[in-house]
């Protein structure tokens, strides 16, 4: 079973081994922040983001790498609007999505998916089925993510969707540690939306 897991990692260098394990547990702290809906997913967020921005780059996962600076930049700007406050309350605070959020989730998903395509026909990234679902994910959590900042409790859905799709597939490109995190997110973001929704719930009741 270890073997089956983890031989990959027998070509690996320990430095590499040991930066993935440390972005994997700041990764993991980060949702956990997010989960109670506490700001600090921002900054350890960003410790995993920057480590992985790193390991990609070197691993050439373009889509990856990608999504982990856009998951930096949007994590500065999440940490900007989690902190801001109105009348001592949050000025953006756990709420449903509205229609023109919807819309707006779209418009993002479809640029972001055309833009992923045209880095990765220019880099000549479409060697394998990966690639193709790459450009799904990556569209995916450029949403969940954006969602996320907008403090939007639907953010949990799209994490559990593109996390899912991604334990196969870190699993099947070789990285299991990132697999069994992507594991533990789906679980963490199950119970974040259960912990949000019950949130905004005695939120609505309470007004």
């Amino acid at each position: 079973m270890w073997d089956f897991l983890f031989s990959q990692y027998k070509n690996y260098d320990t430095f590499s081994i040991w930066l993935e394990f440390i972005a994997v547990i700041f990764g993991l702290i980060s949702v956990l922040f997010a989960r109670v809906n506490n700001i600090l997913v921002y900054p350890t967020g960003i410790i995993s983001t920057l480590i992985f921005i790193y390991l990609l780059f070197q691993w050439s996962l373009i889509g990856d790498f990608i999504i982990n600076i856009y998951y930096t930049i949007m994590s500065i700007y999440g940490w900007i609007l989690w902190s801001k406050r109105k009348n001592e309350a949050f000025e953006f605070p756990v709420a449903t999505m509205k229609t023109v959020d919807f819309k707006k989730s779209i418009i993002l998903f479809t640029l972001t998916t055309v833009f992923v395509i045209i880095i990765y026909i220019y880099f000549d990234k479409f060697t394998s089925w990966t690639a193709y679902v790459d450009t799904f994910t990556t569209g995916l959590f450029f949403v969940g993510m954006w969602l996320m900042a907008q403090r939007k409790i639907e953010n949990w859905i799209v994490w559990i969707i593109a996390d899912l799709i991604s334990i196969p597939l870190y699993f099947y490109k070789g990285y299991t540690l990132t697999s069994l995190q992507y594991l533990v997110f789906t679980i963490i973001a199950y119970f974040g939306y259960r912990e949000w929704k019950t949130y905004l719930q005695k939120e609505t009741l309470s007004k």
